[in-house]
């Protein structure tokens, strides 16, 4: 329909000839009805006038406009529910064609209505028949005119309604991921909307340590389906082979822990059960794997597989036996190494004592009565005597040096006591000076200062008894002065007795 005014003609009355149509009773085909005639200008060929009312004014109807809708906002709704949406249906509009129907059947609803272009046509047939029909058509053309809004208008809204709800639960569908979480061997499934595996984590409280293990590891992208895994680390304060180590497993059990960290398992001890679970907290755990040792002992060797914690089991486990002083050749409470070789030591032996003598100490003393050059014994010098124990072994038949044990004082030694002429000697003695005193000495006891007979009486050069010498102002023996004393002695005792002192080789003294 036009919305321009006075644009729509109707003409009234009976039928007429056209002089170019000739006969009329409606118009020609592909013209609309009496409502849509085209104007004929008068005086022109063929021109016929026309009884006309003023144009009919139709309603204008300002053009539709959709309304406005809010945002629509996709509804939150907690972790594990699904909506469950019913299957969506197109509403049934009035007057459109039913779903299968023939066409140009009306859906149900409007009963008795037809398109307005049609009943147009059909209208226009029967005025140019019948005038009369010619208002009823305008009248129905005006009260279709004024109609309130169609059902179609009034269901668009509604319709758009739908479809946002429609879309906006499927993008809640979509950004809905079904994970399976397995944290430490405890498998549970839930539904997330979180994008990667830290965000998945956070969200369910799972705290994440420096050596946990997270598979696929943090920060990796999501999508339904997945599985995520997380292995707590667990510290283990391992001592393998008398070495200790802190470490970090995720394993649940001794004997997986084992595993994880390499250490062979085949004849170890293991300090506790290999089944037993480790708990977050850790725990102590001391391993000795098993190895092979060689036992020397008794000239013959002996090769072990062993786990022993020292020296002194393994050769317990090799069969052999210490006795008394018996050892190893490596400390017994050392730890046996793969591929070491111990010897046995068979000790035999015991104690030895031993005496040593300690020498005593000379002091010397200044005596002015002395003449210089004379050194007098004033007390003889005694030795000490020391006890000293050694210990004597035998190793495997050798002997061994002797070790000293210990050593204890038994006599003190005692000091001997000269005392050392200072007196200036005299140069000769009258009376005695041109005798041959050297050849008297050579005779006497052969020109040795110290000689002795054979009684022990005499001494000296000249052969001075000790009773003489002291007359004579000598101290000591006369032995062990020095010869020159000696030979002043002599002249002095000449001088007094002639060489009746010296009754075998006094004659010496005249040559």
């Amino acid at each position: 329909m036009s919305n321009a005014r006075y644009e729509t003609y109707e003409t009234y009355g009976p039928a007429y000839a056209d002089p170019v149509y000739g006969g009329f009773d409606g118009p020609p085909a592909g013209l609309h009805g009496a409502e849509t005639l085209a104007h004929r200008t008068p005086g022109a060929p063929g021109a016929y006038e026309d009884t006309y009312r003023p144009a009919y004014e139709d309603t204008y109807r300002p053009a539709y406009e959709a309304p406005t809708l809010p945002a629509y906002e996709a509804p939150t709704l907690p972790a594990h529910e699904m909506p469950t949406l019913p299957a969506y249906e197109a509403p049934t509009l009035p007057g459109l064609p039913r779903q299968g129907a023939p066409d140009g059947e009306p859906a149900p609803g409007l009963a008795g209505y037809s398109d307005p272009g049609t009943g147009a046509r059909a209208g226009s047939r029967a005025a140019a028949r019948n005038g009369s029909h010619r208002r009823s058509a305008r009248r129905r053309k005006a009260r279709y005119a004024e109609r309130p809004d169609s059902p179609m208008r009034r269901l668009l809204p509604q319709a758009l309604v739908v479809a946002f709800l429609a879309g906006g639960t499927t993008a809640f569908v979509a950004e809905d991921k079904a994970i399976e979480l397995n944290v430490d061997g405890e498998t549970r499934t839930l539904h997330t909307f979180a994008d990667d595996v830290t965000e998945l984590l956070t969200e369910e409280g799972v705290e994440i340590g420096a050596h946990d293990v997270v598979a696929p590891g943090p920060g990796t992208e999501i999508s339904s389906g997945d599985e995520v895994t997380v292995h707590y680390a667990r510290p283990v304060r391992l001592t393998l082979d008398g070495h200790r180590r802190e470490l970090w497993t995720t394993a649940h059990t001794v004997e997986g822990a084992l595993r994880q960290l390499g250490v062979r398992q085949e004849g170890a001890y293991v300090s506790t059960s290999r089944s037993r679970r480790i708990g977050r907290e850790g725990l102590a755990l001391d391993v000795r794997t098993e190895r092979t040792v060689t036992i020397m002992a008794d000239g013959r060797a002996r090769t072990v597989r062993t786990n022993a914690a020292t020296v002194r089991e393994t050769v317990a486990e090799a069969g052999i036996t210490l006795h008394g002083q018996d050892t190893t050749s490596v400390p017994q409470g050392s730890f046996p190494r793969d591929g070491q070789t111990v010897t046995v030591l068979r000790i035999t032996g015991g104690k030895e004592v031993r005496e040593e003598p300690i020498p005593f100490q000379v002091r010397r003393t200044e005596d002015p009565t002395l003449f210089r050059g004379t050194e007098v014994v004033e007390r003889a010098g005694e030795p000490g005597l020391r006890r000293i124990t050694f210990f004597l072994r035998t190793v495997n038949g050798v002997r061994q040096k002797p070790r000293r044990i210990s050593s204890e004082v038994v006599r003190e030694p005692r000091a001997q006591v000269v005392k050392v002429g200072t007196k200036q000697r005299p140069a000769s003695v009258r009376g005695a000076d041109h005798l041959d005193w050297q050849g008297l000495a050579a005779c006497e006891s052969g020109g040795r200062p110290d000689a002795v007979d054979s009684s022990g009486t005499y001494g000296g050069l000249y052969q001075f008894d000790t009773r003489t010498w002291q007359a004579l102002g000598g101290t000591g023996r006369p032995q062990d002065a020095p010869a020159a004393e000696q030979t002043y002695r002599a002249k002095k005792l000449y001088v007094r007795r002639g060489a009746s002192p010296w009754p075998h080789c006094g004659g010496r003294l005249r040559g």
